[in-house]
């Protein structure tokens, strides 16, 4: 082999050239076509109009003209491409080909391009193409030599793996730590020290933590990050969602159930439409209702339903299949096969839909209801009686309309008509439909709107005139005293459905080539025995074992969730672009499991904490720090800081505090002043929840996009203005700070002195010391540590003996009953060693 000097425009490089006799097309070249290029340039996509898996189309070339000129590689735009040559961008973009492999195809080129025929079939690019759009494969578990440590196939694939490399694993966990992980993983909570004992079996007890009730809050708060879940609008005026957290309900008992996960699929992108649908299925849909809405006022309305749109075909595409396709939105895929018409085709599936909001009762809500419901029709129109509404209500109604066809002529009533369509959810419909056939819900949502809003085309005095101020009062009381059941946000197909058409630059208003609802190329067709598939079945193409995203998507995500990264470390990005697995053939065992188990979650999760893998300990390694610091090979586990939510819930457990009710609506604990003042114009309120609510778990807390409940955000609950795959783990001294000396942090630490001491009655501090580690860390303090918080005791009491106000604020609780002798002092000190444990870092990190 020789070396040739390589000079065009700015490119310099020294590149080895082979000599024709050692190149073959078929052995040599077709190999890196196919392994870089045709996933562009193939049977399915060919980008810039270049195709390279056949010589014809090869040799023709693309929109700017052939691409390969036979023995003179100098002039052929595949060399120049390939080398960046120029000034152009090098391809392929992203994963740029090495010396040799340039070399190769600059050589074959120069011998005259000969290209011979290998016998196979040339197949498309989904399948000899990159790896996450091959099809899913389930491949042989490899044998080890160290067979003994294999508990599942997972070790199996792991262990090979670090064989090859000269490594073995790492020792397992103790039963504590062990303990504890899976139930902070699972759960999201800590060992259950009444129900969990310490001779468990430990497969045993990951049986029983998949059981909890709590298994489905710890996962959903993983859900709720993919779908962007919020309780508000997001935008200026952020306004509240208060029928949101009927979906969060639903996902939370679809994951204790073990919905299959193909049906979780298909009840949230088309429970409309699955036949026989119910109530729930249509709750499902309130995925779509996620999005962020724009009710400030001047926007364009038509211009937000689109971004609407896009936001819903983005997130599809993000949580199912891992692929940023909104980058075609305005042009072609740079790096992946998505072409700007695939993406308008997928756009099409979501551009038919209307938002709802429908009855969605629990159990328990339809009696009081059904009782209640014709006494406070009588009194709502004694109210519109009273007021004389309907009077006034008809005229406005019509001049509304009139306004809405006859636009630029008043401007009151432009405005007017403007500012419904924007407030009131679906207000223009409601306004063009005649007053009796309006279902009651909605004829009562017009004319509360209506109320409130008529003194924007009536003059102050005549306004006053009306009473409706008082008018409004009374119908809020009204409505806030009648017993109504829960509702929830979902969607409906649009009686006259737009369009859709590809917009050139991803422009709301401008209108390409018309397009019908499709999926990308590159994947296994859709329903190709129907020219127009629905929303039905782009949801079970979604989850059709022949779709081979779906699956792999999905157990990447879990199987981060238990390791801190996914096999494949970009779990929103399986494209061109995104990280190779670190374990493919772990990957697609898995994946081909996840479905062949009937797609059951709760299979995968316990697959992965019962394996040898996820019960190593998980210190840190010397012999592997140089070749795998990030822990790719897996020969430990990893210390992870917990999720904001899970330090909450385990604060308030430990401390005996927590409400463990599941479900149910979301709640405002105490936050500090000031906080939602930070809203625009101070429009957010936050009534603090009363009794128990105050202390339910972080997945329930109300979720305020623009101001958000500081504890989580301090510690990485991040925007949910997009599908959020991956969570950050940051380290502030603001973190410290919320541990420390949020007032909800202090009463925790009371409440945990209270517990300890109430559950040591007239113990030594070692006893109890032996408690509150045990209920804090699953473990017994080392002895350094308990001279270290027994000197600190000695040191707290006599600071306290002389503020005996601080004690009495300190420890505020009577302890008679317990015989525990009264030194306030003495207990007041123990709510300071509480406030340590808690401040932990191990305490806030699972092992």
């Amino acid at each position: 082999m020789a070396s040739k000097v390589l000079a065009s425009g700015t490119f310099l490089a020294v590149l080895p050239l082979l000599s024709a006799a050692e190149v073959s097309f078929s052995q040599d070249v077709e190999p890196i076509l196919q392994q870089h290029c045709v996933i562009c340039h193939g049977e399915v996509l060919q980008q810039s109009g270049l195709r390279l898996d056949r010589r014809d189309n090869a040799m023709l070339g693309g929109n700017s003209g052939p691409v390969i000129e036979p023995g003179d590689p100098t002039a052929s735009a595949l060399i120049k491409r390939l080398e960046g040559a120029d000034g152009l961008e090098q391809m392929p973009p992203g994963r740029q080909l090495s010396e040799p492999e340039i070399a190769t195809i600059r050589a074959w080129v120069e011998e005259g391009a000969v290209w011979e025929v290998s016998g196979a079939p040339q197949d498309s690019a989904a399948t000899v193409g990159h790896w996450g759009f091959r099809p899913i494969r389930r491949p042989a578990v490899p044998s080890v030599r160290d067979a003994n440590w294999v508990r599942n196939p997972i070790d199996a694939f792991v262990l090979s793996r670090l064989e090859t490399e000269g490594f073995g694993p790492s020792p397992e966990a103790a039963a504590q730590t062990l303990a504890r992980r899976a139930s902070l993983d699972i759960t999201g909570l800590p060992p259950d020290q009444g129900a969990i004992s310490r001779d468990l079996a430990y497969e045993a007890l990951v049986e029983r933590l998949l059981q909890s009730k709590h298994f489905g809050e710890r996962w959903a708060t993983q859900w709720l990050d993919l779908v962007r879940y919020a309780d508000s609008d997001g935008y200026e005026k952020d306004s509240v969602r208060p029928h949101a957290w009927r979906y969060r309900h639903w996902v939370i008992e679809a994951l204790n159930r073990d919905m299959p996960f193909d049906q979780f699929t298909v009840d949230q992108i088309a429970g409309d439409l699955v036949p026989g649908s119910t109530t729930e299925h249509r709750v499902a849909t309130g995925f779509y209702r996620n999005t962020l809405k724009n009710r400030e006022g001047g926007v364009k309305v038509e211009e937000f339903r689109f971004e609407e749109v896009v936001d819903r075909t983005n997130t599809v595409a993000t949580v199912w299949l891992g692929l940023s396709m909104e980058c075609a939105r305005c042009h072609d895929h740079k790096y992946d096969p998505i072409t700007h018409k695939d993406y308008y085709r997928m756009f099409a599936f979501f551009n038919e839909l209307d938002e709802v909001d429908i009855d969605a009762p629990l159990p328990g809500e339809v009696g009081p209801y059904l009782g209640a419901k014709p006494g406070f029709d009588r009194q709502l129109r004694a109210i519109y009686d009273k007021y004389k509404v309907r009077e006034l209500l008809g005229p406005w109604t019509e001049k509304m309309l009139w306004a809405s066809e006859n636009p630029g002529v008043e401007h009151e009533w432009d405005t007017s008509w403007d500012i419904l369509a924007l407030y009131l959810d679906d207000g223009q419909r409601i306004l063009r439909t005649p007053p009796e056939e309006r279902p009651w819900r909605e004829d009562y949502a017009l004319t509360e709107w209506f109320l409130r809003n008529y003194s924007r085309v009536v003059s102050e005095e005549d306004y006053e005139a009306t009473g409706f101020k008082d008018a409004i009062q009374e119908v809020h009381a009204l409505a806030d005293s009648f017993p109504d059941v829960s509702r929830a946000r979902a969607i409906q197909i649009a009686a006259m459905p737009p369009m859709s058409h590809v917009h050139p630059d991803g422009l709301w208003d401008e209108l390409g080539e018309e397009v019908s609802a499709g999926t990308p190329a590159v994947l296994p067709p859709i329903a190709p025995e129907q020219s127009l598939p629905n929303r039905l079945d782009l949801a079970r193409w979604l989850a059709a074992p022949e779709n081979p995203l779906t699956a792999r998507v999905a157990v990447n995500r879990i199987w981060q969730e238990y390791f801190g990264t996914g096999l494949v470390a970009s779990s929103d990005n399986f494209g061109l672009r995104g990280e190779a697995p670190s374990h493919p053939q772990l990957l697609d065992w898995l994946a081909a499991e996840f479905i062949g188990s009937g797609w059951s979650v709760k299979h995968v999760h316990r697959l992965i904490a019962t394996s040898a893998t996820y019960r190593q300990d998980s210190a840190w390694r010397e012999d592997m720090a140089a070749i795998d610091p990030a822990n790719r090979l897996l020969g430990r586990q990893v210390r992870l800081r917990l999720p904001a939510e899970t330090i909450r819930d385990t604060s308030l457990s430990v401390a005996g505090l927590l409400d463990p009710t599941v479900g149910g609506r979301s709640v405002r604990p105490y936050q500090p002043p000031g906080v939602a003042e930070l809203s625009y114009g101070s429009s957010v309120k936050w009534p603090t929840s009363a009794g128990s609510d105050g202390y339910r778990r972080g997945v329930y807390i109300h979720f305020q996009r623009t101001t958000p409940y500081p504890f989580l955000a301090n510690f990485d609950l991040q925007e949910r203005n997009v599908a959020l795959c991956t969570r950050s783990r940051s380290n502030t001294p603001l973190q410290a700070l919320n541990l420390l000396n949020d007032p909800v942090f202090f009463e925790i630490a009371q409440g945990l002195a209270f517990r300890i001491l109430t559950e040591t009655p007239g113990q030594p501090f070692e006893t109890r010391l032996d408690r509150a580690f045990d209920l804090c860390l699953a473990r017994e303090p080392q002895m350094s540590e308990r001279d270290l918080l027994h000197d600190y005791f000695i040191r707290q009491r006599a600071l306290l003996e002389d503020d005996e106000q601080a004690a009495r604020e300190w420890f505020p609780f009577e302890l008679t009953e317990t015989g525990e002798p009264t030194d306030r002092t003495a207990l007041a000190a123990w709510v300071g060693i509480s406030r340590i444990l808690l401040n932990m870092d191990e305490f806030i990190t699972r092992e």
